[in-house]
């Protein structure tokens, strides 16, 4: 553990040292967004040098690189509310990558990206979303097959990351350690207000070691996802989902599953007023059974950007079936497929599947680097026949002998300070307060407390 801190030290020491001597345009979630086509003509600095390093004497062939590193410290007392019996379990989480753009002419475009993802120290060894020591996390190719004004039309293929709407399906999964990618060809389509993708994907399996993830054998993910900008009143987005899955379980058992979802997604951020709206209903086939599930989701609040502090406050209330009947063949129980595994909080403890909760949150920007952010989480049971799912939406805790509702509440603060362009601290905590559910299933329940500071640097 020692050797790991100091490895750590070394490697941050050397990262923020290179950072304060340069600046940079703001950094994007998928870092395959980032367009530094406009330094071409700006002056040849060192980090100009870097994002922008032209190929050939016309500059229309360039390479652009970049990377991150993420040091995470962790500490959980009773994780799954002391049910493993580990109490007190502290622990680092490392996230080193560095990818690479080359844009051959107007039209083609190779995108290549290494990571690393390790953990330090946890009593009870790396969880899935902890460790992938050495991997590819993006290698495709993009082909610009038409363009016309704001109009274009864009194919893709190989290794990629994926990220949909507000993350509630479709998730590069960024607050864990380990990112998500999948193999496969896209089709984006753009214009000024719109914007459609389909996709075909095989989801990659992620192992903990060096170059050993591996494709799935079998297209097991496809999809449109489209957006629309209406002017002056937001955002529409329309979607549908299939996923095939050879062993899925959840209370009602564990078979192969074929599920479809048609959602819709309505929102606006910024600029007062903010609301995000969605709604899906699944169906298809759990083994012989039928699949007939749904999920509902409210979000209101408001951006007060012209006072001190720019205050927001913000409601949430999600409704997430769950199966109705346990044993009947029949699955209503909702799988959000890939989800953002901070929806509901950071490291949250209850999934969203089968799952009622009203969610409170506000947020202060005390300066142009610091913005503090209070939650409180409120968790039900949808259906009493069904359990408790994890954040990824696996399974959990069984339910179903239980008559007990309530889950439990969650407090949660944390901060957020912007040091620099390139470096970025954060610092939250925690606590869960168990209901009666978890105090009925769990004999000798703990409450839960969780503490994380993270450091990043991006470049």
């Amino acid at each position: 553990m020692l050797h790991f801190i100091k490895r750590s030290f070394l490697i941050f020491s050397c990262l923020l040292c290179c950072a304060l001597a340069v600046s940079a345009q703001g950094f994007r979630l998928m870092r395959y967004d980032e367009d530094y086509a406009g330094l071409k003509d700006s002056a040849a600095t060192l980090y100009n040098r870097i994002k922008y390093l032209p190929i050939t004497k016309h500059k229309n062939t360039y390479l652009s690189f970049g990377g991150e590193a993420r040091l995470e410290y962790v500490a959980f007392d009773n994780e799954d509310w002391g049910r493993l019996g580990i109490g007190h379990n502290n622990f680092l989480l490392q996230r080193y990558d560095l990818h690479a753009d080359l844009h051959a002419g107007a039209d083609i475009r190779f995108f290549a990206q290494i990571r690393s993802a390790l953990q330090g120290g946890r009593k009870n060894g790396s969880r899935p979303v902890d460790q992938d020591e050495l991997n590819i996390q993006n290698l495709f190719v993009d082909y610009k097959a038409w363009k016309q004004n704001d109009k274009s039309l864009l194919f893709r293929l190989g290794r990629q990351e994926l990220d949909y709407g507000s993350g509630r399906l479709i998730s590069v999964r960024e607050g864990p350690n380990v990112r998500l990618s999948f193999t496969g060809a896209k089709v984006m389509y753009k214009t000024k207000s719109l914007f459609i993708d389909a996709f075909v994907m095989a989801a990659d399996t992620i192992n903990p070691g060096r170059f050993d993830n591996r494709r799935s054998n079998q297209v097991n993910l496809w999809g449109t996802y489209s957006k629309i900008i209406i002017q002056r009143s937001g955002n529409l987005d329309l979607y549908y989902l299939g996923i095939r899955r050879d062993a899925s379980q959840f209370e009602e058992g564990f078979n192969k599953e074929l599920r479809h979802t048609i959602g819709t997604r309505l929102w606006k951020s910024g600029g007062g007023f903010i609301y995000n709206l969605e709604a899906a209903y699944q169906f298809g086939k759990f083994g012989d059974g039928k699949i007939s599930a749904w999920t509902g989701s409210a979000e209101l609040g408001y951006s007060f950007e012209q006072s001190p502090w720019k205050p927001t406050i913000n409601l949430r209330n999600d409704y997430i079936s769950g199966d109705a009947n346990k044993g009947d063949g029949k699955l209503n129980t909702f799988n959000p497929i890939y989800p953002k595994g901070g929806y509901f909080g950071f490291s949250p403890q209850v999934g969203p599947v089968n799952l009622i909760d009203i969610h409170p949150y506000g947020s202060l920007l005390l300066s142009d680097k610091l913005t503090l952010q209070f939650d409180v989480v409120f968790n039900w049971r949808y259906s009493l026949q069904d359990g408790v799912y994890r954040p990824s939406g696996t399974f959990n805790l069984g339910g179903a002998t239980s008559q007990k509702r309530y889950i439990g509440t969650a407090y949660l603060a944390s901060a957020i300070y912007g040091w620099t362009k390139f470096i970025s601290l954060n610092a939250g905590a925690q606590y869960f307060k168990t209901g009666a559910f978890i105090d009925d299933i769990i004999p000798g329940s703990q409450n839960g407390l969780f503490i994380n500071g993270r450091i990043v640097f991006k470049f």
